[in-house]
């Protein structure tokens, strides 16, 4: 499949209804939207298969689900930092984000890295990927130490009075989801837990 005819599927999925539902339901607003579902996005990567050209192609194409639709065909042991970098600044909502950092960008070597980088930004969407990298660290890495896990604590610790919406619900997924991947890291988070809700 090239990239013309990937477009022409996609325009061909359009749903303009799905824009209205999408932006009403689950607050996502999305520039160059041709309003198709996720779902059906991991369908069609399903038949296109892997591939780093196509997919960097439809991301510089601007559309919104061509976007979504890159992270799904790039080969995450491919990805540089630099492309990292290029692409988190675009995200302009939680279904991009959470979409590029779950299974793509927390499966790339650099995941750690740009986890604490992004945890300080001041931009909302960039630091709600390192926290969604977080989140989703030990589902992406199964066998990744507890050390690797307790360096994320005190970062969480840190942003926890961030109020924005988006980074404030991850960085409470990311403190839950170290919490639940075993006893000691379960301990560790409670502790975490308690002081922040002591924070004045």
């Amino acid at each position: 499949m090239n990239f013309q005819e990937v477009i022409e599927m996609l325009e061909g999925m359009a749903n303009p209804e799905k824009i209205q539902l999408k932006r009403v339901r689950f607050g996502i607003t999305a520039n160059e939207s041709l309003g198709i579902y996720h779902k059906d996005l991991k369908e069609l990567a399903g038949k296109i298969g892997c591939n780093n050209k196509l997919a960097l192609k439809l991301f510089d194409s601007g559309i919104y689900e061509a976007r979504i639709l890159c992270n799904k065909i790039y080969n995450p042991d491919s990805i540089t930092e630099e492309l990292m970098e290029k692409w988190v600044v675009t995200f302009e909502n939680w279904e991009i984000c959470d979409s590029f950092c779950m299974g793509f960008f927390a499966k790339s070597k650099f995941a750690l890295t740009k986890a604490i980088e992004w945890s300080k930004n001041e931009n909302e969407f960039v630091k709600r990927a390192g926290f969604v990298i977080m989140a989703s660290y030990g589902f992406a890495n199964k066998n990744a130490d507890n050390e690797i896990f307790e360096k994320f604590l005190p970062i969480i610790e840190r942003e926890a009075t961030d109020e924005r919406l988006y980074v404030k619900k991850a960085v409470n997924w990311a403190l839950r989801n170290i919490g639940k991947r075993n006893i000691d890291l379960n301990n560790s988070a409670i502790l975490v837990a308690n002081r922040i809700v002591n924070i004045e």
